[in-house]
C-alpha cells in the first residue's frame, strides 16, 4: 500500500461512513403465508390503523411495528390484557440502518403467563427523535432508556431521569452508535486529548449528582487521588517509585 493510499485511508476513519442515500417511502408489504400468532391479531382487531406490517424473523421470531404516538397505548395494553399480559420486558434497543430516514426503538417482550414473546418496532425520523418513556409500564426500562438515549440520541419524554448512562454527561461528540458517528469521534485527537486533560473531579460527575452531594454536606471522592495509577504521592519519589 503505498503513503497516499495510507493516507485516504486515515482520513476516511476521520470523516467516518458517507451517507447512506435516503430510501423514498412506500407504502409496507402485507404479510403472506405468515403463521398465526394471537398477540398479533389481537393488536389488528383492537388497535387497527395504529399497527403496521408484520414480520418474521429467525423462523419463530414475531415484529409489528406500531405508530409512534399510539406506542404507549399500546405497550400497555400489551402489559395490562388478561390475553396477552407481556409481563417481562426483556430487552429494549435501537438499531440505525444507515438509511438516512429513520431509527428504529425495539421492546422484545414476553409473557410469563401464556408463554409466548413478541417484537414490537417504533420506527422514529431522525429529525425527531422523541417517544414516550415506558418506565412506569416495565421499571426494568429505567437504564435502558437512558442507553438508548446516551448512544442513539434518542430522548424518553415521561422518564424520571433521562441522562447519560455509559458516556460522561457532558460528552460533546454526539451519540456513538448512530450510523453518522465517526468511528474516530467527531473531534480531532488534540482536541480530545485537550478535553481528557483539562478535565476537573468535578467533571466525572453530573450536575445532579454535584446537587445531592452539596445538600448533603458530602464531599466528592477525588477521581484522581495522589498515589493513584500515574500518579506520584508526597511520599513518592520524584520519578514516581516508593522510595
Amino acid at each position: 500500500m503505498s503513503e497516499g493510499e495510507f493516507r485516504k485511508g486515515l482520513d476516511a476513519l476521520d470523516s467516518g461512513p458517507a451517507e447512506s442515500p435516503k430510501e423514498a417511502p412506500s407504502p409496507p408489504p402485507q404479510p403472506e403465508g405468515l403463521p398465526p400468532h394471537p398477540t398479533v391479531e389481537a393488536l389488528r382487531e383492537r388497535f387497527v390503523e395504529a399497527i403496521g406490517r408484520h414480520v418474521m424473523v429467525a423462523g419463530d421470531e414475531h415484529i409489528v411495528y406500531v405508530d409512534r404516538d399510539r406506542s404507549l397505548e399500546i405497550l400497555q395494553w400489551l402489559r395490562d390484557d388478561p390475553a396477552q399480559r407481556y409481563d417481562f420486558l426483556q430487552d429494549l434497543t435501537a438499531i440505525d440502518y444507515g438509511n438516512g430516514v429513520s431509527l428504529q426503538v425495539v421492546y422484545q417482550l414476553w409473557s410469563t403467563i401464556h408463554k409466548r414473546n413478541v417484537r414490537i418496532k417504533v420506527e422514529l425520523p431522525l429529525d425527531a427523535l422523541e417517544l414516550e418513556s415506558v418506565y412506569y409500564v416495565w421499571r426494568a426500562s429505567d437504564w435502558l432508556e437512558r442507553e438508548v438515549y446516551d448512544m442513539f440520541g434518542v430522548v424518553f419524554t415521561g422518564h424520571p431521569d433521562l441522562r447519560r448512562i455509559l458516556m460522561p454527561y457532558n460528552y460533546a461528540e454526539g451519540y456513538p452508535l448512530r450510523k453518522d458517528f465517526p468511528l474516530r469521534g467527531r473531534f480531532s485527537r488534540a482536541e480530545q486529548t485537550r478535553r481528557a486533560l483539562s478535565m476537573k473531579t468535578e467533571d466525572h460527575y453530573s450536575p445532579r449528582e454535584l446537587e445531592i452531594a452539596a445538600r448533603l454536606g458530602q464531599r466528592l471522592p477525588d477521581v484522581m487521588p495522589e498515589g493513584g495509577p500515574g500518579i506520584p504521592s508526597p511520599e513518592s519519589s520524584p520519578d514516581g517509585r516508593e522510595d
